[in-house]
């Protein structure tokens, strides 16, 4: 091929590949945001969408960006489900039970007192009808549900004063989770609702006598073993606390199949990366806080059989009273019989050996 041949060749070629860019980058970029209901310095449960972030963006080669902005930021903690459904951002991070007070079935999608595990969660969500359940109520709020993260079995909070047996419940200002407040009420505690970022202050003051977060490794940084030293477990409300990714339903519906996936990929992804680094850092940090002055203690017997007590009846009632609720529940209660059933034989009873032993 003489040189004028190579000339008209590389020219058409030249033609061809200015022709075929346009096409490449005519994709139009995807931005989106979350709105987490954590703050910042909770790197954990917070860091929780930022994992999902950066998995999206490295899957999809940088075209789909998420930002994730903290509690505050675009709107408060517990406004998160209201902005996606009226679609002011795409997405939210948070624990569904904040919200039971717009319909008490929120909560099941997160934890309920004396419910199910972190595996059995994951269990009942992927491979039973969790999942159908859930995104089939949250449709209602215009929102898909993705589940991202899971704290593991929680801790029972910090007290100011000792707890001795479930009389010390009564009249006690508890900052608590979501739905266990329900309980707590029935046991003659006061249930206060605040944001994770919030707490300290309300306990330094007194406006509360006791308060739970999660484990270990957030209460640490959160220093609520400075103001209340008593440190009891375990948090029978949440066995294992499941995060949520709501996605607004138009936002979700918009993208394409492969953006679809790169969303479902990436919040599986985030689900197990989150209670792994919980597990992995929690025992380090339960001896930081044993060594700086946290006393720990068992709840008492007669509080964990009243708090089982009256967190059935509150079941029966809400089953008698919202048929969502009574839907769902029914569903997860036949699956946790048949877990707990299971898990006795295997899980259980390794753990007990296992924990009596000199490692």
């Amino acid at each position: 091929m003489d040189r004028r041949s190579v000339l008209k060749h590389a020219g058409i070629a030249g033609v061809l590949a200015g022709a075929a860019a346009p096409a490449v980058h005519a994709q139009a970029a995807i931005r989106w945001r979350i709105a987490s209901s954590f703050p910042k310095s909770l790197d954990t449960i917070y860091g929780g969408a930022e994992v999902f972030a950066q998995k999206v963006r490295q899957l999809s080669g940088g075209r789909f960006e998420v930002s994730v902005h903290a509690a505050g930021e675009l709107m408060p903690a517990f406004g998160v489900v209201d902005g996606v459904e009226k679609g002011t951002v795409e997405a939210a991070h948070t624990a569904p039970y904040y919200f039971f007070g717009k319909d008490e079935t929120f909560a099941i999608g997160g934890a309920i007192p004396f419910g199910l595990n972190s595996r059995q969660m994951s269990a009942w969500t992927f491979e039973g009808n969790g999942l159908k359940l859930m995104r089939e109520f949250y449709a209602k709020y215009n929102m898909i549900s993705f589940p991202c993260g899971n704290t593991g079995a929680q801790m029972g909070g910090w007290y100011r004063k000792e707890i001795k047996s479930a009389a010390d419940i009564k009249g006690l200002k508890f900052r608590v989770g979501g739905f266990a407040g329900r309980v707590v009420e029935r046991m003659g505690g006061v249930p206060q609702n605040i944001p994770g970022g919030e707490i300290y202050q309300a306990l330094e003051k007194g406006t509360i006598d006791a308060a739970e977060w999660i484990g270990p490794y957030d209460d640490l940084k959160l220093g609520f073993h400075k103001v209340a030293p008593f440190y009891y477990y375990p948090g029978w409300w949440e066995g294992g606390l499941q995060l949520d990714l709501y996605v607004n339903r138009k936002a979700h519906d918009a993208l394409s199949a492969e953006n679809k996936a790169i969303l479902e990929a990436a919040s599986a992804y985030a689900h197990v990366d989150m209670q792994a680094k919980y597990d992995a850092r929690n025992p380090a940090a339960l001896k930081q806080l044993v060594a700086q002055g946290a006393k720990l203690r068992p709840f008492p017997a007669d509080v964990m059989a009243e708090a089982f007590k009256q967190s059935m009846a509150v079941y029966q009632e809400l089953n008698a009273k919202n048929p969502r609720w009574n839907k769902v529940y029914g569903d997860y209660a036949r699956f946790r019989s048949d877990q707990n059933l299971w898990f006795r034989f295997t899980e259980a009873t390794f753990d007990r050996f296992m924990q009596a032993q000199k490692l």
